[in-house]
């Protein structure tokens, strides 16, 4: 999902993605135990898409994120651990 939503499938455009994407540690399922965190967050947050609760989600505990939507992602920050959102 975060793929999706980083991506345009366009290999220039893509490139600083794709080179940022080399040192993350990319989950490819998501177990129910970390989409029932991220439903949570989204919940007590009341806004932020569910791409952006995992987001959070997953950089639980003590993580950084990335972003240019800084609202929505810092919202649900401020109910999660220790997780800290930069502008990109």
């Amino acid at each position: 999902m975060v793929l999706v939503a980083s991506l345009t499938g366009r290999p220039r455009t893509d490139a600083n993605v794709n080179r940022f994407l080399k040192t993350c540690d990319v989950v490819e399922g998501v177990p129910e135990r970390l989409a029932r965190r991220a439903a949570s967050l989204r919940a007590k947050a009341r806004q932020g898409s569910a791409v952006d609760a995992l987001v959070i989600a997953l950089a639980e505990p003590g993580g950084d994120v990335l972003s240019g939507d800084l609202a929505d992602l810092r919202s649900l920050a401020a109910y999660a651990v220790d997780v800290t959102v930069h502008r990109a």
